[in-house]
């Protein structure tokens, strides 16, 4: 059986401090395994494109590619792009690790190899399953993402530690099969994407990973990340009594699914 073809995306946003040393602790046989690291740089103000790109001529890594979007796209937007990237290259894997190095590189291979196994369609590392405390989470954020996620847990019957973490490895089989182009564009596509999975029945399986909290700037408006994924979870609970339908979790038939997903990806 080939190897599966990996690709490894990094969504950035005035990055330019801490993208180098993420591109830097990327683990050389991951670094070798993946057949494109690319960097979408959301209309950044500080040059993050440009020290990408000086990174890729400085080390001579010529899988490294950058896209910058015009306008900002949002963290949800630039996960699109970045799916409907992977599934037009005919990537099998796709890995998301955050440009600002609040996720560890090096665990970049505990995320894949479970898919390579065939064992998880979304593997995502969880924080809330080791000591985010300890890794400097602060307090505030640590009984969000615990309230959240009981809430979210409660309403779809799940047992998740988290549902919050972005680091994030798909099976892009999988990815054709839900309209993830009809999640937000805001921070709550991780949720959104999660949910669509559970619907369509996709194996999601959960790693501890160690929590780092640096100097790095977070654009996350704690407030309005927690009433959007309330709206959502309200969304969901309407569509799924069928009171109000929403195309976020609108899944066609699994047969139909992944070429409506080649179809909007092709746009």
């Amino acid at each position: 059986m080939p190897a599966p073809r990996i690709a490894i995306f990094i969504p950035a946003y005035n990055c330019a401090k801490t993208l180098p040393g993420v591109l830097d602790r990327i683990p050389q046989q991951v670094r070798e395994a993946a057949e494109e690291i690319f960097v979408v740089d959301d209309a950044s103000a500080d040059g993050t494109d440009q020290v990408a790109r000086d990174y890729k001529a400085r080390q001579g890594l010529e899988s490294l590619q950058v896209y910058r979007n015009e306008r900002n796209l949002g963290y949800g937007g630039s996960q699109k792009f970045a799916y409907r990237h992977a599934i037009e290259q005919g990537y099998d894997i796709v890995v998301m690790l955050h440009g600002d190095a609040q996720y560890a590189p090096e665990y970049l291979e505990v995320l894949l190899e479970p898919i390579r196994q065939g064992e998880a369609d979304l593997m995502f590392g969880s924080r809330m399953s080791g000591s985010p405390l300890a890794g400097g989470m602060p307090l505030h954020k640590f009984i969000g993402n615990k309230f959240l996620t009981g809430l979210e847990n409660l309403v779809l019957g799940w047992n998740l530690s988290e549902f919050h973490s972005g680091f994030r490895a798909f099976r892009c089989e999988a990815l054709r099969q839900v309209p993830f182009q009809a999640c937000s564009d805001y921070y709550h596509f991780d949720s959104e994407i999660l949910i669509q999975f559970k619907l369509r029945g996709l194996r999601v399986v959960e790693q501890p990973i160690p929590t780092h909290y640096g100097a790095e700037r977070c654009y996350l408006n704690v407030w309005r990340y927690g009433v959007s994924i309330l709206g959502t979870l309200g969304a969901y609970l309407l569509h799924r009594t069928g009171m109000r339908r929403t195309a976020t979790f609108e899944l066609l038939p699994a047969e139909l699914a992944a070429p409506e997903a080649e179809a909007l990806a092709s746009r």
